[in-house]
C-alpha cells in the first residue's frame, strides 16, 4: 500500500507459473438403457442464439410467489405525523407573533402611563410653584354675611 523506503531492499521472491492442462474426455461405459415412463411429458423448447447455435431443453415454469396485499405508497400514520408537524410549525409561528404583540402592547401601555405621570406631575408643579406670586383681580372682604333660606345675602 505504501512504497518501500529506498534504503531497504526487497528480497527476491520465486514466482511459480501454472499452465492449464486439458482433461481427457471421459469414457462412458455402455450400460443397458431401461425405459422409464414419466408421469407427464414436459415440453421441449429450442432457442436460436444470435451466433446461430441452437439450444434445446425442457421449459421450466417459474414458481409464482403468493400474491401480496397492495399497500399504499405512504402509510396513513406517516401522513398524520407529517400533517401534525406542519400544523405545529404553523401554531408555533402564531404563538411567536402573539407573544411579540403582547410584549409590544405592554411597552406601549408602560410608555403611556409614564407620559401621563410626567404631564400630571408637571401640571401639579405649575399649580404649586406658580401660585406663590400675587394675582390680579378684585379682592372682596366680607365682614358680615347673612344666610336665609339657603341663600347668601352679603
Amino acid at each position: 500500500m505504501y512504497p518501500e523506503h529506498p534504503t531497504h531492499s526487497t528480497p527476491a521472491t520465486t514466482v511459480e507459473v501454472h499452465h492449464p492442462v486439458p482433461l481427457a474426455p471421459a469414457v462412458v461405459a455402455s450400460a443397458p438403457l431401461v425405459p422409464v415412463r414419466p408421469g407427464s411429458v414436459p415440453t421441449v423448447a429450442s432457442i436460436v442464439l444470435p451466433d446461430g447455435r441452437v439450444v434445446t431443453g425442457y421449459a421450466i415454469n417459474p414458481v409464482q410467489p403468493a400474491p401480496v396485499a397492495a399497500k399504499p405508497a405512504v402509510s396513513r400514520t406517516a401522513v398524520n405525523v407529517a400533517l401534525g408537524g406542519v400544523g405545529f410549525g404553523a401554531v408555533c409561528g402564531g404563538l411567536l407573533l402573539l407573544t411579540t404583540f403582547i410584549a409590544a402592547l405592554t411597552a406601549l401601555i408602560t410608555q403611556l402611563i409614564t407620559l401621563a405621570a410626567v404631564i400630571f406631575g408637571g401640571w401639579i408643579a405649575v399649580q404649586i410653584f406658580g401660585a406663590s406670586g400675587p394675582k390680579g383681580g378684585t379682592t372682596v372682604n366680607i365682614r358680615k354675611a347673612v344666610i336665609k333660606r339657603n341663600h347668601f345675602h352679603g
